[in-house]
Order: structure tokens, then C-alpha cells, then sequence
């Protein structure tokens, strides 16, 4: 699903009506609690899981289960492994791993990494915990979609098929201990490297150490993010060392950090910043209800910031027990039957601290750093939910450090939901030839 960072400041989602009865719940903190509890029912798998603590090497499984799966030639289990967040803290997140049957070939198997779009925030609302995860992508607004989320993994039966082993992270929080930092693409990023070494620890890949990430929409903007952790990606001892990158697959990426203004942040220019972001994206319950995720994500990331700048104190006080009890959808339609037209009235009149707000949204964005892979993205001329713009100022910004970035339009009137489908044919290609050692087209020459 979508996952625009840049609605983060949009909502005013919270002051519930004061006939509603959730409304009058017990006074709930105006930060996500990381350590309390998770307010919903989770499979047996994840209930164990978040009674885990975080210490290991990053990548380090600590649970497994084997999973059935309706790809054929294929063995699927869920995991809990080691990650660690923005800040450098450890964290657990859980997973899906699929894999090809039969020997090993010589060479060992490739890892194909993928990061998912916007599911949600609760402890429920990961894609592993679906019946039956192991299969093609299945998207709530699509007519073959089967689910009040989105779930599966696109591409996989062609991936299983040519021999690659592929990994879903969950994100942190969405099965693991802990408060989801949503749309937090360098936590999210650290999750999709450690699913990797996470994968390999199993001993699927063998002695290869080639692998991949690709991503839509929240997952793409952890896919670029994950691009400019080169360090993090090369660091030594983790539970599986020496990941060879060889390429990013970025969908409709939302990419905050490229939309900042130039130059030195100052209170001026984070004010104007932040407000824009508020009055640009609070035209609609669902960009609304996007917003209010992105803003409860970076407030559980961030020590500096809290959700009671952006919106009324009954307002941050709703808001968090709806994060921690609902995934995208229902979310959105829980805010829609109880606000109607008057959710923009659940604001604060003038969100305050914005330097530290502004800060926060680029240490959680992408680094200002050079790719180390090729990267490629795929964008929809009708994508209404993350500005195409973000990912050409992407684009414009790697390019000008060295970094090779391709963006690739997509043919007709393609929507942020109908482009992982149209793309598909086509990264499957790209990746195929960056397998293979084939050098990757000059994506910056279009730039000079």
C-alpha cells in the first residue's frame, strides 16, 4: 500500500467525537510506548515472538516455523531475527522466507530481499501473519484482492523458478516487540539488510553472497534508504558477513528527505516545511490516515518529537490507541465513519517544535550518501499518493554524487496501485541481468 513520509504532517485525525465510546478510553501516552504490550490478539508464532529480546548478531534468527506455501519447487517459514533501528538500537522484527527446493547448486543462490508497502502499524498488520503468505502479491484495492490488507511478494514464483531465495520483512513492530516506525525508511532499510543476513544465517544462499532489495511505495522509500547504507550494509561481524549488492528495485518510492529545502535548516524554514507538509496532504481521510501513521512512527524513533506538536492533546491521546490497535484500511475507515468532513478539526492549530520535526523526518529519509549499487525506479504518470517528484529529486541528488539511478516511466496512466503489477515484467529483467554481471544502464545520463 502507500506510504507517502510526506503526508506524515497531514492530519488532524484525532479528536474523536464525544459520543464515541473508544473515545473515552483511558488517558493513552502521547508517544508510542515501545515496551507495552500490544492491545491486539497475535498467531501463537508472534505471541512468542514478542517476548523476545533483541541480543545476537544483526541477522541472528531466534525463531522459526515452517510455513505451507502453493509455489511449486518451494519450502516457506516464518522468522524472528536481529535488526536494529535508526538510532542504532537493536530490534526484532519477524519475516517470511521462501526458498527453492532440491540441492544446492555449486555457486549457491541468490537473495532477493523485499520490502513492502504500507500495511499498517499495529503488531498484527505484518505480512507474514497472513493464512497463506507465500504466494504472489495480493493487494486490498485490486479486484483479484482477497484481504482487508495487502500481503505476498510479488515476482516470487518467477524468483523461485530462476533458483533465488527471497526474504519479506516485516518491519519491525509488526509481529515483534516494540511501536512500528512507519515510513522511518532508515529503520525500515536496516530491516530489509538484516532480512538478508537473516536468510543466509539459514544456510539458503550458500556460499553466494549476491543479493537484491526491491520495494513499493513504503518499502521503496526503504529500498533507496538501503541504497546509501553502505557501511551499515559492509559491517563485520553479523550473522551472515560480506553481502554483495548487486542492484535497488525502487516503486513509487517516497523519498522525504530529497523534498527538504536547501540549505541550513533554520526555525523559518522547518516551520514552513512542516506546515506545508500538513496543508498539502490533508485533502482526504486516506492521505489523512497516512500521515497520522508517519507522524506515530517518527515519534517512536525520535526522543525529540512527540505527536502532541502536530495534533490536540485528545487528539495524539485517540490516535495512539488507533495505531496500536489497527491496520491501514480499517484505519482509515475507522476515521471516516467517526470524523466524516471534521477530521481536519483533530489539528493543532500551529504544530510546534519544527526544527526538531524537520531534523527527524531527514535522519529518517534517506542519507546524503552515494549509492552503492545500481538503482533503479519504476514511476506511474497517475500516482496520486507519493509525488513522482520525490523520486526525480532523488534521481538529481545521487546522480550529482556518483551514483547510477535509472527512472523508468511507466506505459499508459498507471496509479501507485496498479504499478508493482506493470512493473513487474520488467525489474524481474533488470534483475535477471544484474545477476548476471550485465553493467546496468547509465540512468544519470538523461540528466546531462
Amino acid at each position: 500500500m502507500s506510504c507517502p513520509l510526506a503526508r506524515l504532517l497531514t492530519a488532524g485525525l484525532l479528536a474523536m467525537a464525544p459520543g464515541l465510546a473508544w473515545a473515552q478510553a483511558p488517558a493513552q501516552p502521547a508517544r508510542p510506548a515501545a515496551t507495552a504490550a500490544p492491545p491486539v490478539a497475535l498467531p501463537p508464532f508472534y505471541q512468542r515472538a514478542q517476548a523476545l529480546t533483541p541480543r545476537g548478531k544483526l541477522g541472528e534468527v531466534l525463531q522459526r516455523e515452517q510455513v505451507a506455501t502453493s509455489i511449486p519447487n518451494a519450502q516457506a517459514w516464518r522468522i524472528a531475527y536481529v535488526s536494529s533501528d535508526v538510532q542504532e538500537r537493536p530490534t526484532i522484527s519477524t519475516a517470511l522466507v521462501i526458498a527453492p527446493r532440491g540441492q544446492m547448486p555449486a555457486r549457491g543462490r541468490p537473495i532477493i530481499s523485499w520490502a513492502h508497502g504500507t500495511t499498517g502499524t499495529a503488531a498484527n498488520c505484518g505480512p507474514s501473519q497472513m493464512w497463506d503468505p507465500a504466494q504472489g502479491l495480493n493487494q486490498y484495492f485490486m479486484p483479484s484482492g482477497n484481504s482487508w490488507n495487502d500481503y505476498g511478494v510479488p515476482g516470487v514464483e518467477t524468483m523461485i523458478q530462476r533458483g533465488q531465495v527471497v526474504v519479506a520483512t516485516d518491519y519491525q513492530g509488526q509481529g515483534g516487540p516494540g511501536a512500528h516506525q512507519y515510513a522511518v525508511a532508515a529503520t525500515n532499510a536496516r530491516d530489509a539488510i538484516n532480512a538478508i543476513r537473516a536468510a543466509g544465517a539459514m544456510g539458503l544462499s550458500g556460499p553466494d553472497r549476491r543479493a537484491i532489495i526491491y520495494g513499493w511505495s513504503q518499502g521503496g522509500g526503504a529500498t533507496v534508504a538501503a541504497a546509501s547504507l553502505g557501511d551499515y550494509i559492509a559491517r563485520r561481524g553479523t550473522a551472515f558477513d560480506g553481502i554483495q549488492m548487486q542492484g535497488f528495485v525502487a516503486m513509487a518510492p517516497e523519498v522525504i528527505s530529497a523534498s527538504m529545502p536547501p540549505g541550513e535548516l533554520t526555525e523559518a524554514s522547518a516551520a514552513a516545511f512542516v506546515q506545508g507538509l500538513i496543508s498539502g496532504f490533508a485533502s482526504n481521510i486516506f492521505d489523512f490516515a497516512h500521515m497520522s501513521m508517519s507522524i506515530w512512527g517518527a515519534a517512536a524513533a525520535f526522543p525529540n518529537v512527540q505527536m502532541t506538536d502536530v495534533f490536540t492533546t485528545d487528539g495524539a491521546r485517540v490516535l495512539d490507541g488507533l495505531m496500536r490497535r489497527k491496520c491501514m484500511h480499517v484505519l482509515s475507515d475507522t476515521l471516516n465513519f467517526a470524523y466524516g468532513a471534521t477530521y481536519r478539526s483533530l489539528l493543532s492549530d500551529q504544530p510546534t517544535n519544527p526544527l526538531n520535526w524537520a531534523r527527524a523526518f531527514m535522519a529518517g529519509s534517506v542519507a546524503p550518501v552515494r549509492p552503492v549499487a545500481p538503482v533503479v525506479i519504476y514511476w506511474g504518470t497517475h500516482d496520486t499518493t507519493v509525488p513522482p517528484a520525490m523520486g526525480a529529486a532523488y534521481q538529481r541528488q545521487m546522480c550529482g554524487m556518483g551514483g547510477n539511478v535509472s527512472r523508468v516511466q511507466l506505459p499508459g496512466a498507471q496509479t501507485h496501485f496498479s504499478t508493482p503489477g506493470v512493473a513487474e515484467p520488467m525489474y524481474l529483467r533488470w534483475m535477471a541481468d544484474r545477476l548476471a554481471g550485465a553493467a546496468a544502464p547509465e540512468g544519470c545520463a538523461e540528466l546531462r
